[in-house]
């Protein structure tokens, strides 16, 4: 906060809204929104707003990341034994069985206002996009409700509003102890996030896996990176290209590129990549940039 003396208000007004959030999207709930959606076995049924809403950046996401970043990987995700909190996984557990498949495909979702038709059988999971999401609710929340600069940073998904401190938001880019690591000067209004191979793994069998599935396999995505941190004027934006990235492996930096998204990528080896300009996205930056 620019103004710590907002601070306890400010996290209430953010307790509130991740609250709201887990009541309706957490796939962890059974008494979870998003989980009784399976009841309906493919017929239309009305969702509340703040559900419709996620749903809406989800497919916004995977339209705009061609299918790489796809919600309907839920199913996979249970499949391969992430069924619960992470820190509720056991430490290991039988093998699965490796069922190589395409997830069902965003394109199915039908969402039109509150309307949901979602086909029967396929789970969503929103995580890939509703935690960003909601860093950038809860920053545009606190900043409008206090008046007051404001950074929210919720397990790495990081997004600001209002105005910054004198040098901008100082944040520390680490995946994990031991790995390159960096600090960053955040302007007022950028948001970054990362997204990694390395935090959220379990062992099935002989199998180690994580949590990023490529929807082409329903498989964890090769990792070619160890993580990929993006900056973006939206932590969503930040969070849905760090998410492809794993997943289009060595075609990552290219397509970074070409969109004009700075970001730092480190790969299997721990050698760090960035481009375009990170950590500022350069509106200027060539095509080619290696910076």
């Amino acid at each position: 906060m620019t103004d710590p003396g907002r601070l306890d208000a400010a996290r209430r007004l953010v307790v509130g809204q991740l609250a709201a959030v887990d009541e309706v999207a957490s796939r962890f709930r059974t008494d979870a929104e998003i989980v009784r959606l399976d009841a309906a076995a493919g017929a239309s049924q009305q969702v509340s707003p703040l559900l419709a809403e996620l749903i809406e950046v989800a497919l916004t996401a995977a339209r705009r990341s061609g299918g790489d970043v796809d919600p309907t990987v839920g199913g996979a995700l249970a499949d391969l034994g992430y069924d619960r909190d992470i820190a509720l996984l056991p430490p290991g557990g039988p093998p699965v069985r490796v069922v190589r498949r395409p997830a069902p495909g965003w394109q199915r979702i039908r969402l039109t206002g509150q309307m949901l038709t979602l086909p029967a059988g396929v789970r969503l999971d929103l995580g890939a996009t509703a935690k960003a999401h909601t860093a950038d609710r809860c920053a545009a929340l606190v900043a409008e409700r206090l008046g007051t600069g404001v950074l929210v940073s919720l397990g790495g998904d990081i997004a600001t509003a209002g105005p910054a401190p004198q040098g901008g938001w100082r944040v520390r880019v680490l995946d994990q102890p031991g790995e390159p690591e960096c600090t960053i000067e955040l302007p007022a209004g950028l948001a970054v996030a990362t997204s990694s191979t390395l935090g959220r793994r379990w062992r099935r069998g002989n199998r180690l896996l994580h949590h990023v599935l490529d929807p082409r396999t329903c498989q964890p995505a090769p990792a070619v990176w160890r993580t990929v941190t993006v900056a973006a004027a939206s932590c969503v934006d930040a969070n849905t290209a760090s998410t492809a990235s794993i997943v289009r492996g060595p075609a990552a930096p290219g397509a970074l590129r070409r969109e004009r998204l700075a970001a730092r990528l480190v790969d299997a080896d721990g050698t760090v990549v960035t481009v375009a300009g990170w950590p500022y996205p350069d509106a200027a930056a060539a095509p080619g940039d290696t910076r």
